[in-house]
C-alpha cells in the first residue's frame, strides 16, 4: 500500500514516514511544501512531492495522490499561529486533501484530528483556542460525510517525549497525554487494519500495546 503523508514534514509526519519504512506492506509518499524538506524524507525511503497545502488548489493535490492507495492527513497550521492560518490550513486544508482524495479515487483516509472535537468542545475552548476546535470539527464532519473509509484519530495532549508503545484508545477515554510517535504507530497500524475504517477514536497513554488497542476499536 502506497500512502500519500500530508504535512510529512511535521512532527507526526516524520514519525508515520519511518515507521513505514519499516513496515513490509507500506511505502511513502511525502507531501512537503519545501524544496529543502526533500532530503531528510528521502533519506527515509520516502518519494517526495511538492505541495503548497495553503496555496494550492485541489486538483494539485489531487496530482500529488495519483497512484496512492491511501492518505495521511497530519498537516496542522502549529500552536504559534493565528486563528487565519489555523483556518486556512487545519481545516481549508483538510478539506481540499478530502476532495482531493475524491478526484484521485483514493478511497483511504487517516485523518489525525483533536482530542475532542464535539460542539461542547468549542464552547468550552479558551478563546484562543476555539479556532482550532472549530476547524477540526468541521474538517471531521467534512469527512464524516463522504463515502471514503476514512479514520479519525483523536490524540491527547502531544508531547515529544520518546513512544511508549503503549495506549488507550477507545471512542471516550479520559484525557491525558501521548508521545506524537506513539501516535505515528497508532496512525500506521490504522492503515494496515481495516477494522478500523468508518471509525473514530481517542488515545493516550495507557498500558495496552498499539496493535492490540487497534484491534478492540
Amino acid at each position: 500500500m502506497k500512502v500519500l503523508v500530508v504535512g510529512a514534514n511535521g512532527q507526526i509526519g516524520k514519525h508515520v514516514v519511518s515507521f513505514i519504512k519499516d513496515s513490509n506492506n507500506l511505502e511513502a509518499k511525502a507531501m512537503i511544501r519545501k524544496q529543502g524538506q526533500a532530503s531528510l524524507l528521502e533519506d527515509l525511503g520516502a518519494e517526495t512531492v511538492l505541495v503548497d497545502l495553503e496555496e494550492d488548489d485541489i486538483d494539485t493535490i489531487a496530482k500529488a495522490a495519483q497512484g496512492v492507495d491511501a492518505i495521511v492527513f497530519t498537516a496542522g497550521s502549529g500552536p504559534h499561529t493565528g486563528p487565519d492560518k489555523t483556518m486556512l490550513i487545519d481545516l481549508d486544508g483538510a478539506v481540499k486533501t478530502i476532495e482531493a482524495a475524491k478526484v484521485a479515487g483514493v478511497k483511504r483516509f487517516v485523518m489525525v484530528s483533536s482530542f475532542d472535537t464535539t460542539r461542547e468542545a468549542i464552547q468550552a475552548a479558551p478563546e484562543s483556542f476555539a479556532p482550532y476546535v472549530v476547524a477540526k470539527h468541521y474538517a471531521d464532519v467534512w469527512l464524516r460525510s463522504t463515502d471514503l473509509d476514512y479514520t479519525i484519530v483523536h490524540p491527547g495532549g502531544l508531547t515529544n517525549d520518546k513512544g511508549t508503545g503503549q495506549v488507550q484508545a477507545a471512542s471516550e477515554v479520559e484525557r491525558g497525554k501521548v508521545p506524537r510517535e506513539d501516535i505515528a504507530s497508532v496512525i500506521v497500524g490504522c492503515l494496515e487494519n481495516e477494522s478500523t475504517i468508518g471509525k473514530e477514536f481517542q488515545v493516550v497513554t495507557g498500558t495496552t500495546p498499539i496493535q492490540e488497542a487497534i484491534k478492540s476499536i
